[in-house]
């Protein structure tokens, strides 16, 4: 075998074909080869991660990598068969690529202490002490990720907000809403009382929307229907402002079992909760790298989506 028998291609969660692929890499790998949990089949992880597949000439699945937003490597699976054949090498190079793009300033990774060599030629260096996970030693690893050039990414200011209870959250969000031009992209499986209903946050939600030319609203919502059942009042401002404000539905199985909550605005703020209906996650003000693979992942559904129409009949 040689290194163009195979390519590597991004995998899509959302799609039934690349998802599964990615399991059964991991069950034949993983689990059955390795002896690891069947946790690591998939976890509250993988719907958020950017993930990669090596393909062979007959489009079979050979390897599987994913990247999450944490800044970290992991499942990095490769069949038995094709190891030894620069597919991992492959896909970890790939994945520092796609880091990079982000602007992201490092990667981590924890590898067991027999593969530590393998990402040693990667540039990873320890960085901790070792530990047990699944019966195993595990070694933390680490790469500093340069910019290509002096200029090619601005230095990062992470500007770190508080997002560990609702008081916090909700003073992040008004911040957040607060610092943003023209643009935001929201992403919530439900509306209610406590998102989006203070007359400082509709205030500033319709100065983003009448800001002017390239004024965009995204709004990523699973249950529209209790939303048009509550009157909620951001629904009413959308009907006003159809054209700038723009309410999708997820269809897709895969969106539709993700819990998450963010808001993302121009200016490289975020709010991301892992679950939507507890006020704990993580936030800045100005981290567009942390803010990246958010925006790539909410890109991603928004295309996949649909116009949620029953939401705007009313104000037409």
């Amino acid at each position: 075998m040689k290194l163009e028998n195979f390519h590597v291609v991004s995998a899509d969660w959302a799609r039934d074909g690349d998802r599964e692929a990615v399991r059964q890499l991991r069950r034949m790998v993983l689990i059955d080869g390795l002896g690891l949990p069947a946790a690591w089949e998939f976890d509250d992880g993988d719907p958020q991660a950017l993930h990669l597949i090596a393909r062979d000439d007959a489009d079979c699945p050979i390897g599987a990598a994913r990247l999450t937003p944490d800044q970290r490597i992991s499942r990095v699976a490769v069949l038995p068969t094709w190891q030894r054949h620069g597919v991992g090498t492959a896909l970890l190079r790939q994945l520092i690529e796609r880091a990079s793009s982000f602007g992201w300033d490092e990667l981590r990774l924890d590898a067991p202490v027999e593969l530590a060599p393998f990402y040693a030629r990667q540039g990873f260096v320890p960085a901790g002490e070792l530990f047990e996970a699944a019966g195993r030693m595990h070694q933390p690893l680490r790469r500093a990720l340069a910019p290509t050039s002096a200029d090619a990414r601005p230095a990062r200011d992470p500007g770190l907000m508080p997002a560990e209870d609702r008081a916090s959250v909700d003073a992040t969000r008004r911040l957040l809403l607060a610092d943003a031009r023209h643009m935001l992209a929201i992403h919530l499986p439900r509306l209610d009382g406590e998102h989006y209903t203070s007359p400082g946050e509709l205030a500033e939600l319709r100065r983003i929307a009448t800001s002017g030319r390239g004024a965009r609203i995204r709004i990523l919502l699973h249950d529209t229907g209790a939303a048009l059942r509550d009157g909620h009042r951001l629904v009413a401002l959308a009907q006003r402002l159809s054209s700038v404000i723009q309410i999708r539905r997820p269809v897709e199985e895969v969106d539709l079992a993700n819990r998450a909550g963010w808001l993302l605005n121009d200016a490289g703020g975020y709010l991301f909760l892992p679950d939507h209906d507890r006020p704990q996650g993580r936030a800045s003000r100005h981290d567009r790298a942390g803010q990246a693979p958010l925006m790539q992942q909410f890109d991603e559904v928004w295309e996949r989506s649909v116009p949620a129409t029953e939401l705007l009949a009313l104000g037409l």
